[in-house]
């Protein structure tokens, strides 16, 4: 069995190549049946497992193939499709590219379910996202007994690894990270009015932040105003005055509000330069700061040229979020041997599963083996031979076929394969040439 991870993140690419290989959440499903049938002319041993992990800072293939036709041709077939189901160059791509085969795969499995590999060390809501992804393979039957086991494995490590070290300590996440950096620009949030723009998880983590700094006021902005209501009624609850808006109307509402907050799953930008320098115009150029927590990304790049317009990026927010590091060095420490003996175990589960194949061909052998003799003594004993020497023969004959293999290989081998059978031989058969209490030499 053969297991690649092959991906981007944010160790490896910026923000404007990330937004480029993210999927829609929407199309996963077809993304993963047509990534197994890509994989599967290079697989002889049918169709291949696959996950898809796509997250604002990383997007992530893991594979499982049980019988590719080489590595290299499994690896390059799964950058292959990656690149034109993006529609991008090879050469664009081929940079920021990670691949990891074999128990480098598990090891980025684990760090990344336990926050090690994270923009923000510790952070939580990867492992949500993971188990999101999972989930979706498994609606479309790309999980097998390989991934399946590696992700169940991924989630009991995170699990031991967050309930026995430290990880999460002194980290500040990105909706923290997203409040500090309004501040650099307003003296005080309570005299600011907010608005978000999405409602999804990462929003509702960022208006709890905000809220808990009891701004002026604030809105949502939505593709569905129901959903964005649900949470401007629960801001409302805090005596904070909020309401709800759709879309389309954030032309001519953007210029009311002073923090801008954006994660939606558009795959381009809401927000253009003209829309916010009209904005600006009816502001009379008092400043705006913009979160931009969306890949891809909600405001256009050239918005940030702007003089009076203070823009910030998912990338901007990890260079802060990474304050506490070295508070936390001593918990990834623990956290890393942890998983270096959780990776250990499972390779030698893994090991145990390639080696199943085998030990069932040897079984089939073994009876089909024990089937003639039997056969052949149930005949000799219908002829009406003696019993005694049935029984002889037919252990004698069990003996020869069980040892000829081996005995056969032994005298034509020669070189290191000769030795490397004397030293395996002995193991197989369990002999101790030099064992006093060997039943051949107790009479």
């Amino acid at each position: 069995m053969k297991l690649l991870t092959l991906g981007i993140n944010h160790h490896t690419a910026p923000v404007a190549v990330r937004e480029k290989v993210a999927f829609d959440p929407e199309g996963l499903l077809d993304a993963l049946s047509d990534l197994r049938s890509h994989l599967g002319g290079v697989n002889r041993g049918g169709m291949p497992e696959a996950t898809i992990l796509s997250t604002c800072n990383r997007t992530e293939l893991y594979c499982a193939a049980n019988d590719p036709a080489s590595e290299g041709e499994f690896h390059e077939a799964t950058f292959d499709w990656l690149a034109k189901s993006q529609n991008l160059a090879p050469s664009v791509l081929q940079p920021h590219i990670y691949t990891l085969p074999q128990s480098d795969a598990v090891r980025h499995a684990f760090r990344v379910a336990c926050g090690l590999d994270s923009m923000v060390i510790g952070e939580t809501q990867i492992l949500g996202q993971m188990k999101d992804a999972v989930r979706t393979a498994n609606e479309a039957g790309a999980l097998g007994t390989y991934l399946n086991q590696l992700f169940q494995k991924t989630f009991s490590v995170a699990k031991e690894v967050r309930g026995s070290t430290e990880i999460g300590a002194h980290s500040i996440s990105m909706a923290a990270a997203s409040v500090r950096l309004a501040e650099r620009i307003f003296a005080s949030i309570g005299e600011q009015k907010i608005l978000f723009i999405g409602a999804g998880e990462m929003i509702t983590l960022c208006a709890t932040h905000f809220v808990a700094r009891k701004p002026r006021g604030a809105a949502i902005a939505n593709r569905t105003v129901e959903r964005g209501q649900e949470l401007a009624d629960s801001i409302s609850a805090q005596n904070i005055e909020a309401e709800s808006f759709r879309l389309n109307d954030l032309p001519t509402r953007l210029h009311e509000f002073d923090i801008i907050v954006s994660s939606t799953a558009s795959p381009l930008p809401i927000i253009g330069l003209g829309m916010v320098e009209s904005a600006l115009k009816l502001r009379r150029r008092k400043p705006m700061v913009m979160i931009d927590l969306a890949v891809p990304r909600d405001f256009e790049p050239e918005i940030a040229r702007l003089n009076d317009v203070y823009l910030y990026t998912v990338d901007d927010l990890g260079t802060m979020a990474q304050a506490g590091a070295n508070l936390r060095q001593a918990a990834v420490s623990q956290a890393e041997i942890i998983i270096e003996e959780r990776v250990s175990n499972f390779m030698h589960w893994l090991q145990g599963r390639n080696a199943v194949p085998l030990i069932q061909d040897i079984q089939q052998q073994g009876d089909r083996l024990r089937q003639i003799e039997l056969e052949r003594a149930l005949r000799r004993l219908v002829r009406g031979d003696d019993p005694q020497e049935v029984l002889n023969a037919m252990a004698q004959g069990l003996t020869n076929k069980f040892l000829h293999g081996s005995l056969h290989a032994l005298q034509h081998a020669s070189g290191s394969e000769r030795d490397a059978l004397l030293k395996l031989l002995p193991k197989l058969f369990a002999t101790h040439s030099n064992d006093k209490n060997n039943p051949s030499d107790s009479h």
